[in-house]
């Protein structure tokens, strides 16, 4: 007999995000060992700049030997294990954020709470910030994660800000009211509006008009902002990022009570490619905010080792510098890279400038503009075409017949292999279908042809 938590199904597995997951780990692509394979273009990791973080490991051995000028500190560090973090490493991680913004924004260590991760860092606001039962707005299309890491274990809910694609997907004050609308309708207590900035999926930095439109709204409803930016350092093209507190100053708002009620969620994930070494934060200008989620951190803590070797390599402003830079430029050469081969396809994606993925519109090739069509397009990628990418219904997208796809995690062939795939299997059948329809009005020995191709190729 399991608790009710471990035995209910809110954890959101059976998303398609997900479910594309669990496909592509039954049949993974390699190019030697299994061509045949799926493709992985629904996992946002940074791999295009490893060798640069490898580079400067092999330049300093200490870091990595967990040494200082040549002493080791093995013991003191497999001891040390303070729930505040290595004051080093806070250090390091406000300047690397502020650095980020330009310097225009000034950031206290003693206002930064370490993490497990970026989903650590939001679940802890989630408990520090809403009761179960209340809710956040979340502008739509948003990461499918959301639904777990915000949702599961606080009991909080999620009432979606309805974004479209008639002004590329931005937030509206009327969208805003709407929802605020909506929740009260479920008799839902808003506690506060969560945003990706820059968005996750939309690859794009939200303007100063939209982040004024959430300041104007929150002021009004007396509520919170939670600001994930943990794709800051991934902007490669204009315009700029602004981060919510960059926002808040340019209205003068550092004295006002909404200061207290911005909180931002950080990690090392994205920018520096580094998720599998759990490096999550929260920064709140809020003491009782600070205080709750330093408490609640110890459920999910940073590896002492971890801290200080990551503390060494942010320490060096040389490399930051020369990373960040290359880092981006790398970025949009391969963003460039995946529209270019789309577009040879057919394809658009919403114009971007920030992020590891672009958002395809691919509304042309459905066979409805429903989202049963487009669950169908996705099932027919993923298994016949051989990619995973994210459906748009899984980002809780208002209109069918878009997609995440990722291009940073993968090397320049695979993704050439993709592009491949998507023209060969995809796009040249759908229009070899669609002049057969229009010419043959679909005559006995047409249809049986036109099965045979949405079959697909053999693999």
């Amino acid at each position: 007999m399991l608790s009710k938590k471990a035995s209910c199904d809110s954890h959101g597995q059976d998303s398609s995000y997900f479910l594309g997951w669990e496909e592509y780990e039954k049949n993974p692509y390699h190019q030697v060992h299994n061509p045949t394979g799926i493709i992985q273009m629904g996992l946002a990791e940074n791999q295009l700049s490893f060798d640069l973080v490898e580079s400067w490991l092999a330049s300093n051995p200490d870091a990595a030997g967990l040494k200082t000028n040549g002493e080791s500190i093995f013991r003191e560090l497999a001891l040390f294990q303070d729930y505040h973090g290595l004051p080093s490493f806070k250090k390091v991680l406000v300047e690397m954020m502020a650095k980020m913004r330009g310097n225009r924004v000034k950031l206290e260590a003693n206002n930064l709470v370490l993490t497990a991760g970026a989903t650590s860092a939001n679940e802890t606001l989630m408990f520090c910030l809403a009761d179960p039962g209340e809710a956040f707005l979340l502008p739509t299309p948003y990461y499918p994660g959301f639904d777990r890491d915000l949702k599961w274990r606080t009991g909080a809910e999620i009432v979606p800000i309805q974004c479209t694609s008639s002004n590329g997907f931005k937030i509206t004050a009327a969208a805003l009211e709407e929802a605020y609308g909506r929740a009260q309708k479920f008799n839902l207590k808003v506690k506060g509006v969560l945003i990706t900035n820059p968005s996750n999926p939309l690859g794009i930095t939200m303007t100063v008009d939209e982040l004024n439109h959430i300041i104007d709204f929150v002021v009004e409803k007396d509520i919170h902002i939670i600001s994930d930016e943990i794709y800051s350092g991934t902007v490669f093209d204009s315009p700029s990022f602004v981060s919510i507190l960059e926002a808040l100053m340019q209205q003068k708002l550092e004295n006002s009570e909404l200061w207290n009620r911005v909180h931002i969620v950080y990690s090392l994930s994205k920018d520096l490619g580094l998720p599998g070494f759990r490096i999550g934060m929260i920064y709140s200008n809020n003491p009782a905010v600070v205080s709750a989620a330093t408490k609640m951190s110890s459920f999910g803590l940073i590896s002492s080792q971890t801290q200080y070797l990551l503390s060494q390599m942010l320490s060096d402003k040389n490399f930051i510098i020369k990373y960040m830079s290359e880092n981006k430029k790398r970025l949009q050469k391969r963003k460039e890279m995946l529209v270019c081969g789309l577009k040879s396809s057919g394809i658009a994606c919403l114009e971007s400038n920030a992020g590891l993925f672009c958002w395809v519109d691919m509304r042309h090739l459905l066979r409805a503009n429903t989202f049963e069509a487009e669950k169908e397009l996705w099932e027919k990628v993923v298994r016949v075409v051989g990619l995973n990418i994210s459906p748009g219904a899984s980002c809780h997208c208002t209109e069918p017949g878009w997609f995440r796809m990722c291009f940073a995690n993968m090397s320049e062939e695979t993704l050439r292999v993709a592009m491949h795939r998507i023209k060969v299997r995809l796009v040249d059948v759908h229009r070899t279908r669609a002049a057969m329809v229009k010419s043959a009005r679909l005559s006995p020995k047409w249809v049986k042809l036109l099965a045979s191709l949405n079959r697909g190729p053999d693999r």
